[in-house]
């Protein structure tokens, strides 16, 4: 939930996310298929709370929770709900981008979502007083990296390699956008794509989804685990 990638190939969609926890966190469930509301929602499940930092449901809508907003915020003891609920709740819904303008986020810690609706893609925000939301140019390519554990300066860095990137590969695709995510400044364990922290803090997991015409394809990685999940459905 802390580094998303958006990339627009020819028409097919390319949704990236890396997860960075504490390795102390239970491991997640792989993603599965759940009923949210009468609605068929696949996710990997975050096994503390319940929820979940990256969502794709039926109508090929895509839904990535990042962990804080504009910038480093300063920690409660306790929060009302988990933000990996938030997500699930917003899912749950007919339209998230709908439900996002009537959501009560009252004491729920800041997050940046990023959106993917009806081929619209847009950033959502809560900085624990304010909502926004800004449609994104969904032909063009987009990074974010979490400010809770990236500075300023080290996420503009990590965009420039995203950028650097695609300027070299014309024509990318999912394979290359995933060994991105994974190998980018791998020798880098404090800023690179993937990152280890004293073993404290890791990024444990990469998801990826694909969407082209009405076929989703999913990948998802777990690095800890070494473990491989891929699916592919057609959506309503």
């Amino acid at each position: 939930m802390c580094t998303v990638s958006f990339v627009n190939a020819k028409g097919k969609i390319i949704i990236t996310s890396n997860r960075d926890e504490k390795v102390l966190r239970p491991s997640a469930i792989e993603p599965r298929t759940y009923q949210v509301n009468n609605k068929n929602v696949i996710f990997p499940k975050d096994n503390n709370a319940g929820g979940t930092w990256y969502a794709i449901d039926e109508h090929s809508t895509v839904l990535v929770l990042l962990n804080g907003a504009e910038e480093r915020h300063v920690f409660k003891d306790s929060y009302r709900k988990s933000r990996g609920l938030i997500v699930l709740d917003l899912m749950g819904s007919e339209s998230p981008l709908q439900a996002w303008q009537a959501i009560n986020l009252h004491h729920i810690e800041p997050f940046t979502l990023v959106l993917f609706e009806r081929q619209k893609l847009y950033q959502l925000r809560w900085n624990e007083s304010d909502k926004s939301s800004i449609e994104l140019d969904a032909n063009q390519s987009h990074i974010w990296s979490s400010s809770t554990l990236y500075t300023k300066e080290i996420r503009e860095k990590r965009a420039h390699w995203f950028h650097t990137f695609l300027e070299m590969k014309p024509e990318v695709n999912e394979a290359e956008l995933f060994n991105f995510h994974r190998y980018t400044e791998e020798e880098n364990t404090e800023h690179g794509l993937v990152i280890n922290r004293n073993d404290i803090l890791k990024t444990l997991s990469i998801t990826q989804t694909i969407l082209e015409q009405n076929k989703v394809a999913i990948r998802y990685s777990d690095l800890i685990a070494e473990k491989e999940y891929s699916n592919v459905f057609i959506s309503v």
